[in-house]
């Protein structure tokens, strides 16, 4: 799902995907490609500022690997579902190695029946 934004609420750049660990501790997945402008609109319209407090209040992110610069991002209620194409390739605490492209915005899908952090498929 997505749970935070590069850029801003209504002109988000990329997306920062999160999926729900058996504990409900929600766990970031990875970052997606550049999304196009018009994509961009199209999330734009679906996300909303956290309604209290977010998982992910006071966290970094890296801008890629190897470096030490931070995104800046900004957070948003995870509760919208994206479904992202990825490869098999993790890092070692199973994040997404490679950005996921997003495919497709997944209204008729709960936040609920997104698979937990560590199970198969892709929409997040």
């Amino acid at each position: 799902m997505i749970s935070a934004v590069t850029g801003s609420l209504t002109a988000p750049r990329t997306l920062l995907l999160g999926r729900y660990d058996p504990s409900g501790r929600l766990r970031y997945v990875g970052r997606s490609t550049t999304l196009s402008g018009a994509a961009g609109r199209a999330v734009a319209d679906k996300l909303a500022p956290p309604r209290s407090a977010h998982p992910w209040t006071g966290r970094t992110f890296s801008a890629g690997w190897g470096t030490q610069r931070t995104l800046d991002t900004v957070l948003v209620q995870p509760e919208v579902v994206m479904e992202v194409d990825v490869d098999v390739a993790r890092d070692s605490a199973g994040r997404w190695r490679h950005p996921a492209r997003p495919h497709l915005i997944r209204g008729d899908v709960d936040v609920q029946e997104v698979p937990l952090f560590g199970e198969g498929s892709a929409r997040s």
